[in-house]
């Protein structure tokens, strides 16, 4: 599987350190992995412990539901997730390049980057979400543990969907402090060196944030990798 450059664990994840680096007193990495795994013991209700206990408890016996085998499941699904991963990456290379450029949006600050930023987290979230749906798919079909990695990742997905919108929220905001920070000058004005720097600052928190979306799924796709080097059918 290729890689990013800017790949690394969830919890020292790039948007994490970009967006730490923007603030105004950049927090240390450590304390944000702090902040991370205190918050998830949060993240998950009673409720969702309850629905996670029932999924990791599903009877490892279970019968592949169909007959395509292991191999075609993990190629189609890696096919998939590289051309969504590549389609979206190029979106946001695109659209970011593409804001704020005429004079009319020129004299908006923000807002052309802001309604950049939404589009582009809209649409990683509408893509991302049906391609890990598809995976997600791939993976039950091998039945056994793979079916049981797959009601496990449902009950994650319903459990931490909530947070993980409000903390993607909140990303717009973080940009718009950089920007004043970045751009505007003691007559609110913004040069065109600037505005060049923050974009490139934009499109890397997108592509950061992207990778953080597509987690799940290379989990998923490691998993069937693995079922189908070890032979399982």
């Amino acid at each position: 599987m290729a890689q990013y450059p800017w790949r690394s664990g969830l919890t020292g994840t790039a948007l994490v350190r970009l967006l730490a680096d923007m603030a105004e007193a950049p927090q240390r990495v450590g304390e944000t992995r702090a902040a991370f795994a205190d918050g998830l013991v949060q993240w998950v209700g009673w409720t969702d412990a309850i629905a996670l206990s029932a999924a990791l408890e599903l009877p490892a016996a279970t019968t592949p539901a169909k007959a395509t085998g292991p191999h075609d499941r993990y190629t189609d699904g890696h096919t998939e997730y590289e051309r969504v991963r590549a389609t979206l990456a190029q979106a946001i290379g695109r659209e970011v390049q593409a804001a704020g450029r005429s004079p009319l949006e020129a004299a908006m600050g923000f807002a052309p980057y802001r309604q950049c930023c939404l589009a582009r987290q809209q649409a990683m979230g509408v893509a991302v979400g049906a391609l890990r749906d598809r995976v997600r798919a791939a993976v039950a079909a091998g039945g056994g543990d793979l079916a049981r990695l797959a009601a496990v990742d449902v009950v994650l997905a319903q459990a931490l969907s909530a947070q993980e919108q409000r903390l993607f929220a909140a990303v717009p905001a973080r940009l718009e402090k950089h920007f004043q920070r970045l751009c505007t000058d003691e007559a609110g004005e913004a040069t065109g060196a600037a505005r060049e720097a923050f974009r490139a600052d934009l499109q890397a928190v997108l592509l950061a944030e992207l990778e953080l979306r597509l987690q799940p799924v290379e989990g998923l796709l490691q998993a069937l990798r693995r079922h189908t080097l070890s032979g399982c059918t």
